[in-house]
């Protein structure tokens, strides 16, 4: 949801270095969702008002179904890896 006033983008030098603090690979940011997604372990986590919660306990794992419909969308949009 937009909120006036809020910039919830991420820093695009953030987006290079960030990592899934679980497996420490790259995730795939979605800004239109304010998430970042890991594919491999098929986890989210939440960007509160441009800043990314990394926090392990947070994440929620999602379902097949919504791992392929996260997965089409990235490749919808082309959207790369975070690094």
């Amino acid at each position: 949801m937009d909120v006036p006033g809020r910039n919830s983008s991420l820093n695009p030098q953030l987006l290079e270095i960030l990592a899934c603090p679980k497996d420490k690979g790259s995730l795939i940011y979605f800004e239109d969702e304010d998430m970042l997604y890991n594919p491999r372990l098929q986890m989210r986590y939440a960007v509160r008002e441009g800043i990314p919660v990394m926090l392990i306990d947070e994440a929620t794992t999602v379902n097949q179904v919504e791992h392929e419909r996260i997965m089409a969308k990235a490749t919808k949009l082309n959207l790369k890896p975070t690094f």
